[in-house]
C-alpha cells in the first residue's frame, strides 16, 4: 500500500469538505440577506405615515424567495456529496489496511508472568507506580515490589534535580562509584561539577575551595581540562553569568544531566534505558505492513509462512533498532546464527559455515572462494566475531 494513495483519498475528502462548507455558507448568506431585507422592509412601513405597504405581502414575497432558493435542498445535496467521498475513503482505507493483525505473528506460547513483568516493568519505568501497581494487583502477581522500588529510587532523584538538588543524585553516584567506573561513565563527576556550579552561583567563596578540594580534586588528574575550567570559575563567585563560563548554567546542560542518570542507572539495573516493550512495539509497527503483505501473497499461493523458519524477505525496520552487526551469507542468503556463524577465509572473504562445508565437502579438501580464485581449506578458516 502505497501511502501517497492514501494521502490523495484523504485530500479529495478534505477538497469535498471545503466545498460544502462554502457551499453551505453561500445557502446561509443567502437566506440572512432575504430576512434582513424583510425587516428592513417592514421597518420602513413603520415609519411611512400612509402605510400603503401591507405586511403580510412582504411575508409573503419573503416566503416565495425563500422556496426560489430552496436552502434545505441545496445543504442536503452538499451533505449529500460530503458523505459519499467519506464512504468511499473507509472503504478505500479497509482495503488498504488489513484491520486484522492477527495474520502477522507466529502462534508462540509465551510465559504468561514473564510477559505482566514486561508490562508492569514499562509502567513502572515510566513512573506510571499507580497504574503499575493497578496491573500488578489484576494479574494476581507477587514480585510488584521488586518491579517497583528501583523506579521509584530513580524517579525520586530526578525530581530533586528538577529543583536543583543533587544530594540524592550525588549519594546514589557514590553507592555505585566503582560500578560507574566500570562503565567508564563520567556521571559521578558531572554531579559534582554541577553542586559545584551551584555552590558558586550562591556566591559563598570558602564553601567553594572546601568543596572543590574535597570532591574535585580527585577526578583532576583525569579530567584535567574541565578541571582547570571549573577552577577558573572561581574568579567569578557569586557572578558567573557574567563569566565567559556562564554556559555551564545552561538548563540543557541539567537535561542532558538527567538524560546520562537515567542511563546509568537502568544500566546498573541490568536493563536498557528505553523500555523494551516500546522498542518492541515501535519495532513491530514499523515491520507489520511487510508481514501483512507477505500474508496476503503465502495465502494466495496456499502456503503458510509460519511453518518457515526463515522469512523469505527482509524486514525493514530503523537504524535505531539495530543493536549488533548482522551478517547474511552472500552464498547461502541465509543470516548467521550460533550454530552457523561467519567464517573468514585466508583470502579475505567471509562466507557462512555451513557455505565452507558444502563447498569444501571434507576438512581437508582443497576449495575454490567463491567470490575470488584462492583456495582454502577448511581448517585455515577462522570463525568471526562481530
Amino acid at each position: 500500500m502505497e501511502i501517497d494513495g492514501v494521502r490523495e483519498a484523504f485530500d479529495r475528502v478534505v477538497g469535498k469538505c471545503v466545498l460544502s462548507s462554502v457551499k453551505a455558507q453561500e445557502a446561509v448568506d443567502q437566506i440572512v440577506n432575504e430576512v434582513e431585507q424583510a425587516i428592513t422592509k417592514m421597518q420602513m412601513m413603520n415609519t411611512d405615515s400612509m402605510g400603503t405597504v401591507d405586511p403580510s405581502s412582504i411575508l409573503a414575497e419573503l416566503k416565495a424567495k425563500l422556496n426560489a432558493i430552496a436552502p434545505l435542498n441545496q445543504l442536503e445535496g452538499c451533505q449529500k456529496e460530503l458523505n459519499v467521498a467519506l464512504s468511499k475513503y473507509l472503504k478505500f482505507l479497509e482495503k488498504s489496511f488489513n484491520p486484522d493483525i492477527s495474520k502477522a505473528y507466529r502462534n508462540v506460547d509465551f510465559e504468561v508472568q514473564t510477559i505482566n513483568n514486561i508490562i508492569a516493568n514499562h509502567f513502572y519505568r515510566q513512573g506510571l507506580f499507580d497504574l503499575g501497581d493497578l496491573f500488578i494487583r489484576d494479574c494476581g502477581e507477587s514480585d510488584g515490589a521488586f518491579l517497583k522500588l528501583p523506579f521509584q529510587e530513580m524517579y525520586a532523584i530526578l525530581e530533586a534535580m528538577k529543583v536543583r538538588n543533587l544530594e540524592p543524585a550525588l549519594s546514589w553516584a557514590a553507592n555505585n562509584h566503582d560500578q560507574l567506573l566500570h562503565n567508564g561513565s563520567m556521571l559521578e563527576f558531572k554531579l559534582h561539577r554541577f553542586q559545584f556550579i551551584e555552590i558558586i552561583n550562591k556566591g559563598i567563596r570558602d564553601e567553594c575551595f572546601v568543596y572543590a578540594r574535597t570532591h574535585l580534586v580527585p577526578f583532576a588528574s583525569v579530567h584535567k581540562e574541565e578541571f582547570q575550567k571549573l577552577m577558573a570559575c572561581l574568579l567569578w563567585v557569586g557572578r558567573l553569568d557574567q563569566s565567559p563560563y556562564a554556559d555551564l548554567m545552561s538548563s540543557g546542560h541539567w537535561e542532558k544531566l538527567a538524560e546520562e542518570l537515567t542511563h546509568q542507572f537502568c544500566s546498573l539495573l541490568g536493563q536498557s534505558s528505553e523500555s523494551p516493550l516500546s522498542i518492541a512495539v515501535s519495532a513491530g509497527f514499523q515491520g507489520l505492513p511487510t508481514l501483512l503483505k507477505l500474508t496476503t501473497v503465502m495465502a494466495a499461493k496456499k502456503q503458510e509462512w509460519q511453518a518457515m523458519k526463515q522469512l523469505p524477505v527482509p524486514i525493514d525496520i530503523g537504524p535505531e533498532f539495530q543493536y549488533h552487526s548482522v551478517f547474511v551469507c552472500p552464498v547461502l542468503r541465509e543470516q548467521s546464527s550460533d550454530e552457523n556463524p561467519p567464517m573468514w577465509m585466508p583470502c579475505g572473504h567471509v562466507v557462512s559455515k555451513q557455505s565452507i562445508m558444502k563447498l569444501s565437502k571434507s576438512s581437508s579438501r582443497p576449495f575454490k572462494c567463491p567470490y575470488c580464485p584462492s583456495e582454502a581449506v577448511a581448517s585455515h578458516c577462522k570463525q568471526l566475531y562481530f
